[in-house]
């Protein structure tokens, strides 16, 4: 997703610069500028360093004597004046770098969702850009409040910080989603089209069209690599009335984990209020919603009136052979047997479909 107008501290070229190009084009001096447009040569020299500004008057002195318009030179002269407010506000920045170190700085840059500032003023200025905040007080107030609610996991590690910037970039790609209007009528009755999907191996297949049934009751669907210290597989929030924001991460990779938090995700939709932000790993603020949102996935995936026949299952043509029955993946059937205790973790795994990814358009087959 493309930053428009991002930060470039390590430049600030005056409109002097393109004055003394065209003067080496026509062999004058600043002398002779200053001749032909009628103003001191010390007011020409001013300009050329940049120590001046450039007014509209002496934009189109420029333009008659050194061509382009008007416009050219006051825009030149804009973006000049912008740089180095830039500069200057990267530099005020400065004290507040430590902010930084609740972040997977690195990581961010590495996968394009802040640039990389050449200083650390600059950086600071990054990452409130990114977060479209003005100041790290107003930062806290909008980002750190809304997590301090979750309760803290003894299994995995949480920085705070990595979780805000994984949910902002998914929300910012999801901004970027076309969708119809929330209709839940039509999510809901699409539902059994969407399990069917499982079937497919190849991402490349079924991604397009799970996003696009999904636009098009409303959701917005987005695929968001998990920074380190962010243990979160899944997320829905919604962007407003009528769009919805479904964000996967992929943590395992794995079919049956894929289809079970997205089918998860989307019982916090059907189930769950609008006013309220569904993180999935890191514990929940609801332990009744996250439960509903469980047996949603776990019936749709596999109804009641089927799973009691998973108790005996043990084989690899077994699971086959039902998978097949119910149109559903044998690796969503491998999943569920090992999360009942039917069958070691460790057993008929490689009937699971495995995914590699890096990009954030979603998964590859490996």
């Amino acid at each position: 997703m493309t930053d428009i107008g991002r930060f470039q501290p390590d430049w600030a070229s005056p409109p002097g610069d393109s004055i003394l190009d065209a003067l080496e084009e026509r062999g004058w001096t600043q002398v002779e500028l200053a001749q032909r447009t009628g103003v001191t040569t010390k007011h020409v020299s001013d300009l050329v360093h940049g120590r001046a500004s450039l007014s509209a008057d002496m934009a189109g002195l420029l333009s008659r004597v050194l061509g382009s318009t008007p416009q050219f030179w006051l825009t030149r002269e804009a973006h000049y004046r912008a740089a180095l407010a830039m500069r200057a506000e990267a530099a005020s920045l400065e004290p507040q770098a430590a902010w930084l170190d609740a972040f997977p700085v690195r990581w961010m840059i590495k996968h394009g969702w802040i640039g990389d500032a050449p200083t650390a003023g600059g950086r600071v200025m990054e990452m409130l850009r990114f977060f479209r905040v003005a100041s790290t007080a107003v930062w806290a107030d909008v980002w750190q409040e809304p997590f301090a609610a979750w309760r803290a996991s003894k299994r995995q590690k949480k920085d705070p910080g990595a979780v805000a910037a994984w949910l902002c970039r998914a929300e910012r790609l999801a901004e970027a989603v076309p969708t119809e209007p929330y209709d839940r009528r039509r999510f809901t009755a699409m539902l059994p089209d969407l399990r069917a999907l499982s079937l497919v191996e190849d991402p490349g297949v079924f991604l397009p069209t799970l996003r696009e049934r999904c636009a098009s009751a409303g959701v917005a669907l987005v695929w968001v690599p998990a920074p380190p210290g962010c243990p979160v597989s899944g997320a829905t929030r919604w962007l407003s009335p009528d769009k919805a924001l479904l964000a996967l991460s992929l943590r395992y990779k794995a079919d049956d984990h894929l289809w079970f938090s997205f089918f998860h995700e989307v019982g916090h939709l059907l189930t769950h209020g609008k006013k309220l932000l569904f993180l999935e790993g890191m514990d929940g603020l609801d332990a009744e919603a996250e439960a509903e949102a469980d047996a949603f996935a776990r019936d749709l995936l596999i109804p009641p009136a089927r799973a009691h026949e998973l108790r005996s299952m043990r084989t690899e043509s077994a699971v086959q052979a039902f998978a097949e029955r119910e149109g559903i993946a044998p690796g969503v059937v491998v999943g569920r047997l090992q999360h009942d205790k039917c069958i070691p973790f460790s057993a008929l795994n490689h009937l699971k479909a495995r995914y590699s990814w890096e990009a954030e358009g979603g998964p590859d087959a490996e």
